[in-house]
């Protein structure tokens, strides 16, 4: 496959989630002026007549989305060879299980002890938003590592969903959905190229989910994986053709929704307080403390092992700066919240820290590889 058609598509990837990652953070803002204003009220109606459609039916698109992009970096991308995956892929795991282990250290026998997936994602929008501030002052390789490192956060985030925060199981809708994933597989199989039938079995798969006890957004996910890759010739295949028409609809529609509707939390001194509290502190750590320390320490690891490489171009100082900003918590972690926090107040709680803890990656993340950019990056 020419070098072109598949940096082309990273290319574009990378410009969208940018310019995405600058809007979510005006709707975050504009959230959170809502919820502290005199119209703090109707945002209150509004907030708790749309976020049932809002977390269930909008955030199944991005979900596809997400899927789409791991499938690509998985057939022809950054996660195509165990030697190009293996670096990024141990940056996401101590990325997961540092930001774990500190949260359940504050917060073991709590109520607020179900939120421990909450500081292990990092937003790909919110951390390449950052990078591209920083324009040529670091390696371009820095930019594929940590989009690498991103998506495979993301494909443990939905693996976290799926097996820790799944409801009781009603196996009557859990039976149709997977019928519907098996009718997935027939088409896919058979070589069918229209993505009607595709998407026709995905919105009743999403169906059967809502009322199975598992989250349905799963279904997204699990459609992702049967979208064919095979271009017949074409410019572009199926899955590439789906991404690019979803990608602006998601970055500048549904996330600003979500982050408009989710960010909104009501700061006064009772709320504040909860950061002091564990599931604030266990939050504030996991996202600043153990998100740049499990990247930087599994990606040395994985080199001492003999498993993976640093990117062409890129030190161990820069990459302890991609761990600063995969502190950058937000979507998925706010998504997690309102699935394992049983109280309002701690979800209110557990919100306003992931937003601080994110200002705060994303400063510090900033500013450090500002400073290192000062320096040549290493040659190839």
């Amino acid at each position: 496959m020419p070098v072109a058609r598949v940096f082309k598509p990273f290319q574009r990837f990378i410009q969208l989630e940018s310019a995405s990652g600058l809007l979510l953070f005006f709707a975050a803002l504009t959230g959170l002026a809502f919820a502290n204003s005199p119209l703090s009220e109707t945002y209150a109606s509004l907030k708790s007549v749309s976020l049932p459609a809002i977390n269930d039916g909008l955030m199944a698109v991005f979900f596809l989305l997400v899927g789409l992009e791991i499938k690509r970096e998985m057939w022809n991308g950054e996660l195509a060879s165990f030697r190009r995956s293996a670096m990024p892929f141990a940056a996401a795991l101590g990325g997961m299980l540092l930001p774990a282990v500190f949260y359940s250290l504050f917060n073991r026998n709590h109520l607020s002890a179900p939120g421990w997936g909450i500081p292990m994602a990092t937003d790909i929008a919110f951390a390449l938003g950052a990078l591209m501030v920083l324009g040529k002052r670091i390696p371009p390789g820095l930019k594929i590592f940590l989009v690498a490192l991103a998506i495979i956060d993301d494909l443990g985030a939905i693996l976290v969903i799926a097996l820790f925060y799944t409801q009781t199981l009603h196996w009557g809708a859990l039976a149709l959905s997977g019928a519907c994933l098996a009718a997935l597989f027939m088409l896919n199989f058979f070589g069918v190229r229209r993505l009607l039938p595709y998407l026709a079995a995905g919105a009743l798969s999403w169906f059967a989910l809502l009322h199975s006890g598992v989250h349905a957004t799963l279904a997204g996910v699990a459609l992702a994986f049967f979208i064919p890759m095979t271009a017949d010739g074409a410019e572009e295949n199926s899955l590439q053709f789906l991404e690019r028409k979803l990608h602006p609809w998601v970055g500048f529609g549904i996330l600003p929704i979500f982050a408009l509707v989710n960010a909104g939390v009501a700061l006064n001194p009772q709320t504040r307080n909860l950061l002091a509290e564990p599931v604030g502190l266990g939050i504030l750590a996991g996202l600043c403390l153990g998100k740049p320390l499990g990247i930087s320490l599994f990606s040395w690891i994985a080199a001492r092992m003999g498993f993976g490489e640093l990117p062409t171009g890129v030190r161990w100082r820069h990459l302890l700066g991609a761990g600063m900003l995969g502190g950058i918590g937000f979507t998925m972690s706010l998504f997690i919240a309102d699935l394992g926090l049983p109280e309002e107040r701690l979800l209110d709680g557990a919100k306003l820290a992931v937003l601080c803890a994110s200002v705060i990656s994303g400063m510090i993340g900033i500013v450090y590889l500002a400073w290192m950019g000062r320096e040549k990056p290493a040659k190839s």
